[in-house]
């Protein structure tokens, strides 16, 4: 990490076009140690300076979310890293854990623990905070519980589906 570090001190964006790939491998090495966040920038990093011909900054940045069990953050990243590079088998892989994680956790699936902390988690995101705090969602929630017909009415909503989708994977909703 330091010799990495170092490394973009002499050689920073502006004047070294590998810069991206210092990057990524720092990124590599906050995730080994378990330093999420910093891998999280330095991944962040890498796509900025790199963003459509370097998949690794995507995956990084991915596997640190996952890490740091953002499910829904992480398959994000990895759907905007396979917009860029479809053939990536390592993307590929990454969504369909982040698909089996959220599923298991909007599901009833995932134990007790997991469900909270997940919970937990989600109530600290704003974008979460935002659809909790919105009345017309308030409203389709309680649908959901009370009106089997207004329930399906919501359903045919892209926009309110995407959310309600995104409160079930944050843990917030179970859809059973």
């Amino acid at each position: 990490m330091k010799a990495y570090t170092e490394a973009l001190k002499r050689g920073p964006p502006s004047i070294n076009s590998d810069s991206h790939k210092l990057y990524s491998n720092r990124a590599a090495c906050y995730t080994k140690l378990t330093a999420y966040p910093e891998a999280v920038k330095d991944a962040d990093k890498c796509i900025e300076v790199s963003p459509d011909d370097f998949e690794k900054g995507y995956t990084r940045k991915a596997t640190a979310q996952f890490f740091m069990k953002e499910y829904n953050k992480a398959m994000t990243t990895y759907q905007k890293g396979l917009a860029k590079f479809p053939n990536s088998a390592e993307m590929k892989q990454g969504v369909m854990q982040c698909y089996q994680k959220q599923n298991a956790i909007a599901g009833g699936q995932a134990s007790e623990a997991e469900v909270k902390e997940a919970q937990e988690r989600a109530m600290s995101d704003p974008e979460i905070q935002e659809i909790l705090s919105d009345v017309h969602m308030r409203q389709v929630l309680n649908d959901f519980q009370t009106d089997p017909a207004a329930a399906a009415s919501h359903q045919k909503d892209p926009i309110i589906m995407n959310k309600i989708q995104k409160l079930a994977a944050a843990g917030v909703i179970q859809l059973r």
